[in-house]
């Protein structure tokens, strides 16, 4: 009864945000860059992922282009670290792709440097809107400007094998879990000869905001000049028991971490890890991979949700330098609202934002992706507010919590040091956005 539970919130999960947009006006005027139906248009796409979401992206592509004979999309794919690396010289040159995968801790940056276009002349019009509340709409906002189209609602989840963590005499992970019961857990993890975690070195920042989070802290202040939290002893206290999980080989030292170039060579797949911490449409990745039953539960309390939160998975954006931009808007709106498109995607990129969606995929989806639907329902009754978009400079800080972290890893650093080190960092990058 609790899984139908979820399931019938998941289905709910976006239409209780009900109000529909109110930019779903329609208009007979042409929008910027709409081509004829009979002008050759050649559009640019990048996105980041694994090798299961580029096969399928392809595969949506191929199918855009048959309906639509006169458009050809031209993919740039790459990892998440490679994504970034070449997509900051291409705005820097003004040739960023017509199409861009946009993630919110670098939204706002491309956005107030006008690389990005703004989303509103085409919310309504070539983006279908009358399904999408305005909350799904929002999570793209910035300022007055939509410079992205969220892609799926997503939520964080300690992600694991069951049948590993019965050898350390437990069938499952209770919801009510604590970072004292994850420490004892990774203790018997490193007897069994596993982790209890890939990280959270590989993405440092994560963890650590939802940390923030539920002690009612942030890890960017609300106008994003500072950071959100004022006594370093959070930041101790995290990355300490960080430090310690990895000098008893309960969670993977960073370069063992780096070594892991793809979703083949993933501790958990491998069966060298009980679990790690990521985004719930990753699961399904992973899954994948694994080829064997996974499950996945919300973070370490107290105060779970507090820290826990709904957003944009990713976010689908448009090039202020695009010449198509009209075209380019035409196939997000294929990407958000084809039953046919998302029926190949099966929410991989986050539950889909509208409920018209979300219940034609329902009976098509494998056990593994309704866990992802029932876990996001979940996660929406056991969370708060999302922060918002990060602020400019928040992929500075980013990599620089991240080189941190490692340095502590590696005994180089004392957590005090490098709190000490990342406040005044941190918030000199920051300082740039104040007014």
């Amino acid at each position: 009864m609790r899984k139908m539970k979820y399931m019938l919130a998941s289905m709910m999960l976006v239409s209780s945000l009900a109000a529909c947009s109110g930019n779903s006006e329609t208009s007979s005027e042409p929008s910027e860059g709409k081509a004829s139906k009979d002008e050759k248009v050649t559009l640019r796409m990048a996105w980041w992922g694994s090798q299961p979401r580029h096969d399928y992206t392809l595969e949506i592509i191929e199918m855009y282009e048959e309906k639509n004979p006169n458009v050809k999309i031209e993919p740039e794919y790459a990892s998440w670290d490679d994504y970034w690396t070449k997509l900051a010289p291409q705005a820097a040159s003004n040739e960023l792709p017509d199409i861009i995968q946009m993630d919110l801790s670098y939204i706002t940056q491309y956005g107030n440097n006008n690389t990005l276009a703004d989303l509103e002349p085409f919310l309504g019009k070539e983006i279908d809107t009358k399904d999408l509340s305005q909350d799904i709409l929002d999570g793209g906002k910035v300022g007055d400007k939509y410079y992205g189209l969220n892609a799926g609602v997503n939520a964080l989840a300690y992600q694991y094998d069951p049948e590993l963590l019965k050898k350390i005499g437990m069938d499952k992970v209770p919801e009510t879990w604590t970072w004292e019961d994850y420490e004892e857990m990774g203790k018997k993890a490193a007897k069994a000869g596993l982790f209890i975690e890939n990280g959270p070195g590989t993405a440092p920042d994560v963890s650590f905001n939802y940390y923030l989070r539920t002690l009612g802290k942030r890890l960017y202040s609300e106008d994003g000049t500072t950071l959100g939290y004022e006594d370093d002893k959070l930041f101790v206290d995290f990355f300490k028991r960080y430090a310690e999980m990895v000098k008893g080989k309960e969670i993977q030292a960073p370069d063992a971490s780096a070594q892991v170039k793809g979703l083949e060579d993933d501790p958990v797949v491998k069966q060298q890890s009980i679990g790690l911490i990521q985004w719930s449409n990753q699961f399904i990745g992973i899954q994948q991979a694994a080829n064997r039953p996974l499950e996945m539960v919300g973070l370490p309390g107290p105060d779970a949700e507090k820290g826990l939160f709904l957003k944009p998975s990713m976010l689908w954006s448009v090039a202020e330098s695009s010449k198509n931009k009209a075209e380019a808007a035409k196939f997000i709106d294929f990407m958000t609202n084809d039953i046919e498109a998302n029926k190949l995607m099966l929410g991989d990129r986050g539950v889909p934002g509208s409920p018209k969606v979300q219940e034609a995929l329902l009976p098509l989806l494998t056990p593994e992706q309704k866990q992802v639907f029932n876990y996001v329902a979940w996660a929406g009754e056991n969370s708060t507010v999302y922060n918002g978009p990060d602020p400019i400079g928040a992929g500075e800080v980013i990599n620089l919590l991240k080189n941190l972290a490692d340095q502590i890893a590696f005994e180089k650093l004392t957590p005090k040091e490098a709190a000490k080190q990342f406040r005044q960092q941190a918030e000199s990058i920051l300082a740039q956005n104040k007014k």
